[in-house]
């Protein structure tokens, strides 16, 4: 399958230099070893992290305590990339966020252990859990694509990478990186570029996008996501050309049927034989050959990628388009 999404969880192991202490014959002339600064200490000696280290000393959780210990990757916004995301946002300064909100968002530019540039690389895109959650406590998940550059979720670039601290390492990157919704998810990955195109498609009678990118009622939403090659597919099996050849209340109720409202199914609550609704036609959900989704027409697909975890939602990645 093209673009087959890379979704092993990443692990990695710190390697941190560090300085022999030597002595003189004097006993009192004591030699302090040095090596690698904290993360914090890194962005306090980085000018244009001035602004990351003010929102980590005002966020909740005493970040700067928990960033100076542990192992962590930290994406490490510049000071242009706060001021942008302020005046996005309609805050005129860093006090006027809620300091919980501000602690999720600067989480969510924290994974737990090491990750350099060449781990990314290596991997080329896909999926990493950050330190920020949503409303159930799931922690969040964060996509990188690497190529044309080092992004996460579509957004946020670096600048400056593999920056080694003594408890981890850090990258510089240019735009603050929001808490995602299930769009994110949807919109940053190339492998779900016609699911894009089917939810924007001109004539549909309500603005799917906007209510899948919102945290009010009916969120949070359970997204089942085909990948290109399964509305390729679909195309092909219907003896169209091209996804605009499809009705556009047949496209609707079709992409409907992908979409479970106030429900966050995650992989470890699907039951074989339990009955998924959605906005669309109901759905059933079978694990007894893999873990697939079997649609009213007796139509099945196989979920092929699981738990890619949003604020207001959850994604699953599907081999075929579910019809109602």
């Amino acid at each position: 399958m093209k673009n087959l999404l890379k979704l092993s969880k990443l692990t990695f192991l710190l390697f941190v230099g560090f300085s022999i202490q030597s002595c003189s014959d004097d006993d009192d002339d004591v030699t302090t070893p040095t090596g690698p600064s904290n993360i914090v200490e890194i962005a306090l000696d980085t000018p244009d992290l001035s602004n990351l280290v003010a929102a980590l000393s005002v966020a909740d959780g005493n970040l700067v305590d928990v960033l100076s210990g542990g192992e962590f990757t930290v994406l490490a916004p510049t000071n242009e990339a706060f001021e942008t995301f302020l005046a996005a946002n309609g805050f005129m300064s860093l006090s006027e966020v809620p300091t919980d909100v501000l602690s999720n968002i600067l989480l969510n530019h924290v994974i737990s252990g090491t990750v350099n540039s060449t781990n990314l690389v290596d991997a080329g895109s896909g999926y990493s859990t950050t330190n920020a959650s949503n409303m159930d406590g799931d922690n969040l998940s964060l996509y990188f694509d690497t190529s044309s550059g080092v992004t996460f979720n579509g957004i946020s670039s670096v600048v400056a990478a593999d920056i080694v601290a003594s408890n981890g390492i850090v990258h510089v990157v240019d735009e603050v990186i929001g808490l995602p919704t299930v769009v994110t998810f949807a919109v940053s990955n190339p492998a779900l570029s016609t699911l894009v195109a089917a939810l924007t498609t001109e004539g549909l009678s309500v603005d799917i996008v906007s209510i899948l990118s919102s945290s009010d009622e009916p969120s949070p939403f359970t997204v089942f996501a085909p990948t290109n090659d399964a509305f390729g597919s679909l195309l092909a099996e219907l003896g169209l050309n091209a996804l605009g050849d499809i009705p556009v209340d047949i496209l609707e109720a079709t992409l409907g049927t992908h979409v479970a409202p106030e429900a966050n199914v995650r992989s470890t609550d699907l039951v074989d034989g339990m009955s998924v609704n959605t906005i669309g036609s109901t759905i059933t959900v079978s694990l007894s050959d893999g873990a697939k989704l079997i649609d009213s027409n007796g139509r099945e697909s196989n979920i092929v990628a699981v738990d890619i975890q949003a604020y207001n939602g959850v994604v699953h990645v599907i081999d075929n388009v579910l019809l109602p």
